[in-house]
């Protein structure tokens, strides 16, 4: 065990860096190496790669498949599908540059050993829905994780990456980043040509609905950090549509899928009464939205939306009539099997409380909200796209680079371009590897990290060490310092202020510029708070960074929804005082800049561009 405040830092030298070992990570480590057979590529991952990420205990399906050699989808309807389920707005240029390269990728998860489930007559892959493929995912992270792992030149695992590293002489330039080992607390500092961040995005910004004994009970998974955003906002990354937050429907208590029993086992959803209720509020949809209550299939937060109206209305629980669908072996294992592979906590929570989806109905219920890149919404980085589509003023650069010159991103960290998912992800992280690859060919030179700055932030990292050991003395109950803030105290703070101001379950989804005002103002008391964090251990100290990213992540958030000035995404959230959508100022971008040498936030809009006729 090293102490990382005083042994020698233990420097790496590389080509490309790629922090994170999730899908995007391992996308862009494999395509990395195709393209740059010479190149030192090196993965910094803070658990290990084989069950890192958002699919880390498996998965059901492949969300994001077109079928192209079997003419079934073409990346133009995938483009319109989420242009739709985003309610008119998103960067279409990757949306389409994903959409006609990732079934590659799902055909190489084949080729590697991942079963997907295969119509013996046909030859096709079982489609749960358009876009999706059913497959026998419990070892699918596994999978992917091995052509990574032996594509790297070497993989960091057990390293908590806290801040990125900027040129001394070109202070727009990416140099590396810094962190620590969880492991045996060595100080690591990985200087690099190039960096691809392929983190992920946010759970526990928003005070989850599971607490007490269920406080880590979340949809998203508790080790998303916001890292995606914690790391690129100070190093003043132009970010987009970090307002546009994600709320899913799922089993009430155990944060159960429903994917799998919508699209593939038909089953419906119905008010405490046994009535379906969307036809009947048709109408009054049409009117808060206009024509985006009539896109095919309806918004996700649109339905979202419709939901909690009946809750409000008195008409709840939502129940999911899973007794209708389940009238066959086959049908039963595949109802199970969507919870085996990937959330057996559900099967638990059912368990304990005598359900059983086979005799009866089982209740729905909208999450907390989660902020996030690859799913169903769009937070992140603003990026250059793929220079042969789109405007322009989308294609500045290289492909995935952010407006850090060097800096790329993947997964969850590209804002703009939703409905990745897994196979998204990893396609995305291929195409980041191929653009900085490129950059590196460009660009041979290596930038200059100033070994003050790399001292600077040996301090800034440990400090919550000494300031936890310095405050042993003055302990006045238990483990209680009066003057120092646990990461877990922290934590706490902001779930309850994104709660109460941001329209997080406590308010009902709802907010308004003088709530967002105060949570801002919260959070600033909060972000001050946090040069007196204390850290007992590498654990804690991991948690302490944890919060730091997930306090700009919040910040974020709210100065975006603050920012834009009426409902877009009823069903995500709502702002009370502008409580319709208005296409007229409002479908565009709404992006940031945070400059950290004079510490304030920029806000303004980018334009909408549709690469596709309706």
């Amino acid at each position: 065990m090293e102490d990382g405040r005083t042994s020698a830092p233990r420097v790496v030298d590389c080509d490309l860096l790629i922090v994170g070992g999730g899908f995007a990570g391992c996308g862009a480590a494999f395509e990395a190496r195709y393209w740059g057979r010479g190149l030192s590529i090196v993965v910094v991952e803070k658990a290990a790669i084989e069950r890192s990420g958002a699919v880390a205990q498996g998965l059901s399906a492949i969300n994001c498949y077109m079928g192209l050699r079997w003419h079934e989808n073409r990346p133009e309807d995938f483009v319109r599908y989420v242009r739709n389920d985003l309610m008119g707005l998103s960067r279409e240029d990757l949306v389409f540059d994903i959409a006609r390269h990732v079934d590659s990728s799902v055909h190489l998860f084949e080729e590697w050993g991942l079963p997907i489930f295969t119509d013996p007559t046909t030859g096709r892959f079982v489609r749960e829905g358009r876009w999706q493929v059913m497959i026998h995912g419990e070892s699918y992270k596994p999978i992917v994780a091995e052509a990574a792992r032996a594509a790297a030149t070497a993989v960091d695992e057990g390293v908590v990456v806290t801040h990125l590293l900027k040129d001394r002489e070109h202070p727009n330039r990416v140099a590396g980043a810094v962190g620590f080992s969880v492991r045996d607390g060595s100080y690591r500092v990985y200087r690099a040509r190039a960096v691809i961040v392929a983190a992920g995005g946010a759970s526990h910004l928003y005070r989850p609905r599971s607490s007490g004994e269920g406080w880590g009970r979340t949809w998203y998974p508790p080790w998303a950090t916001g890292s995606a955003y914690g790391l690129l906002i100070p190093a003043g990354a132009e970010m987009t549509q970090m307002e546009n937050r994600l709320v899913v429907t799922r089993f009430k208590d155990g944060y159960g899928p429903v994917g799998a029993w919508f699209l593939y086992l038909k089953a419906i959803a119905t008010n405490g009464a046994g009535d379906s209720f969307e036809a009947s509020q048709l109408a009054g949809l049409r009117d808060r939205v206009g024509a985006y209550a009539d896109a095919k299939p309806l918004p996700t937060c649109l339905r979202n939306d419709l939901l909690l109206r009946e809750v409000r209305a008195g008409r709840g629980p939502i129940l999911m009539h899973t007794e209708r669908v389940l009238d066959s072996p086959e049908k039963e294992r595949v109802g199970w099997g969507a919870f085996l592979n990937m959330t057996v906590g559900q099967v638990v929570a059912w368990a304990s409380q005598g359900t059983d989806p086979r005799t009866g109905p089982v209740e729905l219920v909208l999450s907390e909200p989660y902020v996030l890149g690859s799913h169903a919404v769009c937070a992140g980085a603003w990026a250059s796209g793929p220079g042969d589509v789109g405007p322009g003023e989308y294609a500045w650069g290289y492909n995935r680079m952010t407006s850090v010159e060097g800096l790329f991103g993947a997964g969850d960290t590209i804002g703009g371009s939703a409905h990745k998912f897994s196979s998204g992800s990893f396609t995305e992280g291929r195409l980041a590897a191929k653009g900085a690859v490129r950059y590196l060919l460009d660009h041979p030179g290596r930038p200059t990290v100033a070994p003050d700055e790399v001292e600077a932030w040996r301090r800034t990292i440990f400090a919550p060490l000494d300031r936890a050991s310095e405050g042993r003395a003055r302990v006045t109950d238990g483990s209680v310092v009066p003057d120092l803030l646990a990461p877990d105290q922290g934590l706490l703070r902001l779930e309850k202020i994104m709660d109460e101001y941001a329209g997080g379950v406590g308010a009902d989804y709802t907010t308004n510029a003088d709530l967002l005002d105060r949570g801002l103002a919260h959070l600033t008391l909060l972000r001050e708070d946090l040069s007196a964090t204390g850290a007992t251990d590498l654990r804690e100290l991991g948690r302490v960074w944890e919060l730091d990213h997930r306090v700009w992540t919040a910040e974020a958030v709210v100065r975006h929804t603050r920012y834009r000035e009426e409902t877009r995404w009823p069903g995500y959230y709502y702002r009370s005082d502008f409580p319709r959508v208005d296409d007229a100022r409002w479908r565009c971008f709404v992006n940031s800049v945070y400059d950290a040498h004079e510490g304030n936030w920029r806000l303004f809009t980018r334009p909408y561009v549709p690469l596709t006729e309706p």
